[in-house]
């Protein structure tokens, strides 16, 4: 396994946003079951730590690949564009008011007749606002053109706020349950 690699190409596909998570999960079990160290037992030291810095180098993108935002972020970084949220403002009045919305409506969740029931369909929203920010990087990334890709690094700005945003409805959920 050459390490100079990109994600896409150690998984046979085609650098673009729109992957065959199908294909990439064969191709994954394909290259996890060859890399594995456990099959790599009786091999000399340095087999084995080879081994192990190739399955993690697979498990790695595998992970990278299969998730739209990671997916998103790297390919920006493999053309050039920084996805540094510390340095990036997003400018979209109305998406910052939609956050601060979503951010009160999920405070006010636990004070609801019904808690769960609400929860529930706080995460329904936030996967839909998801799939939006999904299609418009598969629509940016599509075009591939300069104004395209800036388009594409202010979705992935938005996408790591929803991200957020459901990992904390998540926690709420756990809580609540």
């Amino acid at each position: 396994m050459d390490f100079s690699q990109s994600y896409f190409e150690l998984f046979g596909l085609d650098e673009a946003f729109e992957v065959d998570l199908k294909a990439l999960s064969g191709r994954y079990k394909t290259l996890q079951k060859a890399l594995h160290p456990d099959r790599f037992i009786h091999a000399t030291e340095r087999e084995r730590r080879i081994s192990l810095q190739q399955a993690a180098q697979v498990n790695s993108a595998f992970q990278t690949l299969k998730d739209p935002l990671a997916r998103a972020r790297y390919l920006l970084e493999l053309k050039g564009l920084t996805t540094d949220n510390e340095k990036t403002t997003i400018r979209d009045i109305e998406f910052l008011e939609q956050q601060i919305e979503l951010r009160e409506e999920l405070a006010d969740i636990r004070d609801t007749s019904e808690p769960l029931v609400s929860l529930l369909d706080f995460m329904s929203q936030i996967e839909q606002t998801v799939k939006v920010c999904v299609d418009k990087l598969k629509q940016n990334f599509a075009a591939a053109d300069e104004a395209a890709l800036q388009q594409c690094q202010m979705t992935v700005h938005q996408l790591q706020f929803l991200y957020r945003l459901r990992q904390e409805a998540e926690a709420l959920e756990e809580e609540l349950l």
